[in-house]
């Protein structure tokens, strides 16, 4: 009877625990809608509609101009204070068949990728199915490669080789797609050279990201490919964004180019996930920012790190999980990413200080997304900028 009564006491009492962290967790959850409707409407009381439209006409001659003189092929939106003040398409999806982009074409994201791939190890790890300091042995145990944690995965601090050089000798048909598992192992297997000991420096690695994405695979018993359309891209209602793999349905997608507008085709390289294959649009991107201010995906709190760097404060430059990280010449923090793969060349940036924001998808690498701090420069005009010209004398011709 006493065992009896004590079972009784501790299920009770564990039930009281539940009760209390459920009525804890909504109240949270409340407060923190409150608080993310609050700032919502705090920044777009900031919206000034003549100001907006003013650099709308600005952006859409800036990018006319990148067009003709450039060469620009691609899709833009552009966004400040949650409004889009600029959409735009220019140049054609294929040019041998001269198919007219749209900003409903959804481009291959490259590197832009791994923001996302860095999101769904963050909603795992809010949802306790990994930790960001597991080492990678956690889920592959006969991985070679040790003192590797997903930390260091996540902020570009493993070491590890490049998958894209050590592949080559060892995938015989370059037309078939090699999946992360199957780079998993030719790492395994041949055990090439480490570049450096596990956070020592930083070193950009698409293979950091390629073990991220079958570390989700692995969490989430899931596929990479149905995570990311279960648990972020079909709530987000992003309805034209897909990861590319073996099962992927034929779409129609840009066709990736050189800069002299030859085209592109996909081998082998484009089977790994994690660290590009992403398939998206600039207005599901538009979606996808917006998400970042809520906590749709994850909390904040959590969602904050990924916007933290890890390198040392004097560096200009910086890395949180998935984003590049650093300051604009008015001093604002910014994260963004760029991407280039397989004649496909991205960029996207943020700004939480206004919600700004830069979408540009392009499938010409000619050099013309160089030119985005014109961009930038319009949304955030520099008072340094502005008193040189105002200081500079007339031509007298």
């Amino acid at each position: 009877m006493k065992v009896f009564n004590s079972l009784l006491k501790f299920c009770w009492a564990a039930s009281l625990a539940a009760l209390f962290a459920c009525s804890q967790s909504a109240s949270e959850s409340k407060q923190n809608t409150e608080i993310y409707n609050a700032e919502k409407a705090r920044i777009q009381a900031l919206y000034n509609p003549a100001k907006a439209t003013k650099q709308r006409h600005q952006l859409d001659s800036l990018f006319r101009v990148l067009q003709k003189k450039r060469g620009f092929n691609g899709t833009v939106l552009i966004t400040q204070f949650n409004k889009i003040i600029y959409k735009g398409a220019f140049g054609y999806a294929d040019f041998t068949k001269k198919d007219t982009l749209t900003t409903q074409n959804s481009f291959q994201l490259a590197s832009v990728s791994k923001q996302f791939t860095a999101m769904a190890i963050m909603m795992l790890q809010e949802e306790g199915k990994l930790n960001y300091e597991d080492s990678v042995q956690r889920f592959f145990p006969d991985f070679p490669y040790h003192g590797i944690t997903i930390r260091h995965l996540l902020t570009h601090r493993s070491g590890l080789p490049n998958y894209t050089y050590f592949t080559d000798k060892h995938w015989p048909d370059r037309r078939v797609f090699i999946t992360n598992e199957e780079v998993i192992q030719l790492l395994t297997r041949h055990k090439p050279q480490p570049y450096y000991k596990p956070n020592t420096k930083f070193d950009y690695s698409n293979t950091g990201y390629c073990l991220l994405a079958a570390i989700v695979t692995k969490a989430a018993e899931m596929p990479f490919e149905n995570f990311m359309q279960e648990r972020i891209f079909n709530p987000l209602g992003m309805k034209n964004t897909w990861v590319l793999s073996k099962n992927s349905e034929s779409k129609f997608v840009p066709v990736g180019h050189t800069a002299r507008r030859k085209k592109r085709e996909v081998d082998y390289l484009d089977g790994v996930q994690g660290d590009k294959g992403i398939y998206s649009t600039v207005e599901d991107l538009y979606k996808w920012d917006q998400a970042l201010y809520s906590e749709k995906l994850v909390k904040q709190s959590t969602l904050i790190e990924a916007f933290t760097g890890t390198n040392k404060a004097t560096q200009k430059q910086d890395y949180g999980f998935g984003w590049r990280l650093k300051k604009l010449f008015n001093g604002e923090p910014i994260e963004y990413h760029g991407g280039l793969w397989h004649g496909f060349n991205n960029y996207l940036m943020r700004n939480r200080k206004d919600h700004s924001s830069i979408i540009v998808l392009s499938n010409v690498p000619n050099g013309s997304l160089m030119y985005l701090e014109s961009v930038q420069q319009i949304l955030y005009p520099s008072p340094d900028l502005i008193s040189s010209k105002k200081d500079k004398p007339k031509s007298k011709s």
